[in-house]
């Protein structure tokens, strides 16, 4: 078939390699080039960067605007691919293409429709994860489904780690649906249950309540890491969180009361300490968590949190 493709991270990349080497891509479109780093460098998209290699036409749009939708309108694409591109499509453009378009979206629809659907479904402690393609409509998410596959996801994986296992499968999954498109079987079919929504997440969602017990606080890190990133502060000092684990058998420690061992920093929590390995203190580096904590004042006497 001939599509056009819009993605922009690197969740995204998997599927358009995918399709790339199935079809015919007449242009793959993506977020402009955004500032990142210390020195704020002007850097392509993941997107944008993999179609450089494939050597694909890329047009580049913060928005699908109406001079977006004229350019894609010009390329008589068969149909639309859309991996977490970071804007929504409207008419005239989601008819444009002969077949419209279809999204695939990492989550088991109706569940967690939205922007943030791994790293919510991590942070309530959902156990099974999954991918899903659907027909695009203009209500979020909520178009009829091709295609849905649970995804088996390490029970201790952050929301970084599981949306790379999600892609990669989910890729797969979307260039069956194209194949069953291009030969005329595919069949969607409405979603069933009551959905639930994921917002896009915040710096307030990655704050640690050391007040709740260890799985809840576990599977807010989960979620949170590696964006926006799980923090606390200790002593007023802001304190990233970058990788943790539950300890539930270590020695029991009241709320937010830090301990250093060996191999791990351990923080209280409600019901048992988590085991947190390394973080990045303001302004500095990533670093050892028991070597940031044996370089404060009164370690003993401080309390995450505060």
């Amino acid at each position: 078939m001939r599509l056009v493709f819009a993605g922009t991270p690197a969740a995204a990349v998997p599927t358009l390699r995918r399709l790339a080497a199935s079809h015919d891509i007449a242009a793959v479109v993506t977020r402009p080039d955004a500032p990142l780093g210390r020195r704020r460098v002007l850097t392509p998209s993941p997107v944008a960067q993999a179609a450089a290699e494939l050597g694909l036409p890329v047009i580049r749009a913060a928005r699908l605007d109406e001079t977006a939708t004229a350019e894609i309108s010009a390329l008589q694409v068969d149909l639309g691919v859309i991996v977490a591109y970071g804007g929504l499509v409207r008419e005239p453009l989601l008819s444009t293409p002969t077949a419209g378009w279809i999204n695939l979206h990492f989550s088991l629809l109706p569940a967690w429709r939205g922007a943030a659907p791994v790293q919510r479904a991590l942070i309530e402690g959902d156990r099974v994860l999954g991918a899903s393609v659907f027909q695009l409509v203009p209500e979020l998410d909520a178009g009829d489904v091709f295609a849905m596959r649970e995804i088996d996801v390490p029970a201790t994986a952050t929301a970084g780690e599981a949306l790379a296992t999600l892609a990669s499968e989910g890729a797969d999954l979307a260039a069956d649906v194209v194949t069953a498109i291009a030969d005329g079987s595919a069949r969607a079919v409405p979603q069933q249950g009551d959905p639930t929504f994921a917002a896009k997440l915040t710096l307030a969602d990655g704050l640690i309540d050391w007040d709740q017990p260890l799985e809840v606080v576990f599977a807010r890190f989960r979620g949170v890491t590696p964006e926006p990133g799980a923090h606390t502060s200790v002593g007023g000092q802001p304190l990233k969180i970058l990788e943790a684990a539950p300890a539930p058998d270590a020695e029991s420690l009241a709320p937010g009361r830090l301990r250093g061992t060996k191999s791990a920093l351990h923080v209280g929590t409600a019901t048992g300490p988590l085991a947190v390995t390394r973080v990045q203190p303001a302004g500095k580096g990533a670093m050892n968590a028991v070597d940031w904590w044996r370089g404060l004042r009164g370690g003993d006497d401080l309390v995450a949190g505060s």
